[in-house]
């Protein structure tokens, strides 16, 4: 049975093939995967503990000779996306794609609002990947798409994707808060997780 989580040796970490497949899945690793690997391993061995996560992701750009960065951001993310922006255009061409992107209403595919009284524009994941896609990025970066909605950019990107960060409303974006705290650690524990009624506005 497969469990990683559960196990508590990680004898892995010291060579041991558990599962017995080692063989088979380095034949999996073709040239191109190979040469990601040797850079990403590169990183980690000369800057470990040293460079944020903005930096590994300039470095590993360069050493991989991307030139085209994209940027899928929510707008929630708006002045953040820009800070981004600013400091990758020091290195590559930037391309950016708001959430946003075309305007279209919730209302064309049924979509639930959080105000049905006001209008809202839906996140356009498939939007953003295709005008990214236009653009023949190397790389395109997600800033704080949304749950499922970073499924679907993922999907129809054409290039390669990395997340620089993960949207979390109620814990500034650090998903792993949950984790680290008592009180939400037991919260979610303690969440049956049934689907939530729709919201009555009236």
């Amino acid at each position: 049975m497969l469990n990683c989580a559960r196990c508590l040796k990680k004898e892995c970490y010291n060579g041991k093939d558990c599962l017995e497949i080692e063989g088979e899945i380095k034949n999996l690793y073709n040239d191109h995967e190979i040469e990601v690997m040797k850079i990403a391993a590169s990183i980690e061995a000369r800057y470990y503990m040293e460079k944020t996560r903005i930096e590994e992701i300039i470095l590993f750009s360069q050493m991989m000779n991307y030139e085209r960065i994209g940027l899928a951001f929510c707008v929630g993310l708006e002045k953040e996306a820009r800070e981004i922006y600013s400091i990758f255009k020091q290195h590559f061409k930037v391309y950016s794609a708001c959430c946003k992107i075309c305007g279209t209403d919730k209302a064309d595919f049924d979509l639930e609002q959080i105000d049905p009284n006001r209008y809202e524009s839906m996140c356009n994941p498939l939007g953003q990947a295709s005008v990214l896609n236009e653009k023949n990025t190397d790389l395109n970066i997600i800033i704080g798409l949304c749950i499922g909605h970073d499924l679907l950019f993922t999907q129809h990107s054409k290039a390669p994707v990395t997340t620089l960060a993960v949207k979390d409303r109620v814990l500034a974006h650090n998903p792993l808060g949950a984790i680290y705290s008592r009180y939400y650690l037991n919260k979610i524990h303690e969440n049956k997780f049934k689907e939530p009624e729709p919201k009555d506005h009236e």
